[in-house]
């Protein structure tokens, strides 16, 4: 355990870290899934809306560093080819 002030300091901002950055990753994969499920719907118009809304979540947790930048450029272009190849 921490004896020194600025451990106990570190571990409570890591703590703290932790739970935003889950939270982060937890909104990103349910703007995602609602892309999936458009895509699975067929409905191309609301795929492409969920792509939309999607994109700059994603875009955030590279920039929060929540995700690697290859991670998110590679799901987006997946998604976006997905969408693209509908209706």
């Amino acid at each position: 355990m921490a004896n020194h002030k600025s451990a106990k300091k570190r571990i409570r901002q890591t703590a703290r870290r932790t739970e935003v950055n889950t939270a982060r990753v937890s909104r990103i994969r349910t703007f995602v899934k609602k892309v999936e499920t458009a895509i699975a719907s067929g409905d191309k118009v609301l795929a492409q809306a969920a792509l939309k809304a999607a994109q700059p979540e994603m875009a955030r947790g590279v920039t929060k560093g929540v995700l690697h930048k290859n991670t998110v450029s590679r799901k987006i272009s997946r998604l976006a080819k997905s969408v693209k190849s509908l209706g």
